[in-house]
């Protein structure tokens, strides 16, 4: 199982790609999907185009030495997400579609394909890959207090930024709230899956648990107010980051991958 400690220490790697400021890399992951999201939603040449963006990553991955099992399950975990909106564009007929060919299958309850429904649905879930590979890869090599300053510091909206800063903080601390919650239940032999006992007893235990879970955040979010307000939350000054300067070799990656693309799109 992966966690949200699992998450950070691989960020704390050290590697040619951990090592490029993050505002480059989040300016390349911007970059990739905002192609990735450009690409026409059917043509002949996208799974193409997609698979060299998708293989330049995964090269980025190596080079990076992250941990393939962990990203891959990570992966694994949000493809879901798309494969069910893919899984059902062949059954439909958008309206940017002007003529449909069925496909010759008898199917039951009336339903029918198309070979441009099949190549939409494919279409949408290479680039949906795509994204997530790149956001995996952003996350795997890129603390996430790095990563806010990163977005602060390229123009994104304060308000943002500063809602990400503080939900970055208090999820792990959350986190280890419900873990605490988990062992004390452990200790006392609840099993959630447990059929020797009545489910209605398992379910309230469940809700009581997440009540725990809601009083403590509530009794944790007046205290962290307090202690804002007392360290001159307001005054302008809230976020204080370690200020970095973009080298040489940050530019070059940035411009190679740019180039990398532009070729891809022009060529390919």
């Amino acid at each position: 199982m992966v966690t949200l400690t699992d998450i950070e220490r691989e960020s704390y790697k050290n590697s040619p790609i951990h090592r490029l400021d993050p505002r480059i890399k989040l300016l390349f992951v911007l970059t990739i999907i905002i192609y990735v999201v450009s690409l026409p939603r059917i043509h002949e040449k996208n799974m193409v185009r997609l698979l060299a963006v998708e293989t330049y990553m995964l090269l980025l991955v190596l080079a990076a030495g992250l941990d393939l099992r962990y990203f891959f399950l990570r992966i694994l975990a949000i493809l879901p997400f798309g494969l069910g909106i893919a899984l059902i564009q062949p059954f439909l007929r958008p309206s940017f579609i002007e003529n449909y060919t069925p496909y010759p299958l008898d199917l039951p309850l009336g339903l029918s394909m198309t070979y441009e429904g099949l190549a939409f649905g494919s279409s949408l879930l290479a680039k949906f890959l795509v994204c997530i590979t790149a956001i995996v890869l952003l996350s795997s090599t890129t603390r996430l207090r790095d990563m806010v300053a990163a977005a602060d510091r390229i123009g994104i909206p304060r308000e943002f930024t500063l809602l990400l800063s503080m939900m970055v903080r208090y999820l792990f601390l959350f986190w280890a709230v419900l873990k605490r919650i988990r062992i004390a239940q452990q200790t006392r032999l609840f099993d959630i899956w447990n059929r020797d006992v009545p489910r209605r007893w398992v379910i309230e235990q469940v809700g009581n648990s997440m009540s725990a879970i809601f009083i403590r955040s509530y009794e944790q979010g007046e205290r962290t107010y307090i202690s804002m307000l007392c360290r001159g939350y307001g005054s302008g000054y809230e976020k204080a980051y370690y200020r970095t300067k973009i080298r040489t070799q940050d530019v070059l990656f940035l411009i190679l991958s740019a180039s990398y693309l532009l070729y891809i799109h022009l060529y390919i």
